[in-house]
C-alpha cells in the first residue's frame, strides 16, 4: 500500500496524540507481534508500535517486516516508533485527501 505524501502528512496528525498499542520486546519483531499489529490495525485503522529498549531489531526492517505481514503502510518512524496505516475493510473511520 502506497501513501501519498499529502495522505502522510494527514495521518501523521491523526496519530501525533496516540499512545502506542502494540510493543516489540528484546525478542524483536515475533509472529505475535506481528499478529498483535494485525488485529490492533482492524479494530483501529492507526496504530503506533514501540520498539523497546532491548530490541535489536533495525527499525526500517522492523517497519518493512510487520507492514508487509499486516499489509499496511508505514506513515512515519520517529526513534524506535513506527506509525503504521491500514484501511478497515468494513466501515472505515478514517478518510483520506
Amino acid at each position: 500500500m502506497e501513501l501519498t505524501g499529502k495522505q502522510k502528512r494527514h495521518l501523521r496528525g491523526l496519530a501525533h496524540h496516540l499512545h502506542p498499542t502494540v510493543y516489540a520486546g528484546k525478542e524483536g519483531v515475533s509472529e505475535a507481534v506481528e499478529r498483535k499489529a494485525t488485529q490492533e490495525l482492524e479494530a483501529h485503522e492507526l496504530i503506533k508500535l514501540k520498539l523497546g529498549d532491548g530490541c535489536a531489531d533495525d527499525k526500517k526492517e522492523a517497519a518493512e517486516r510487520v507492514a508487509a505481514y499486516c499489509n499496511a503502510a508505514v506513515v512515519q518512524i520517529i526513534g524506535k516508533t513506527i506509525i503504521l496505516y491500514r484501511r478497515r475493510k468494513a466501515d472505515p473511520a478514517i478518510v483520506l485527501p
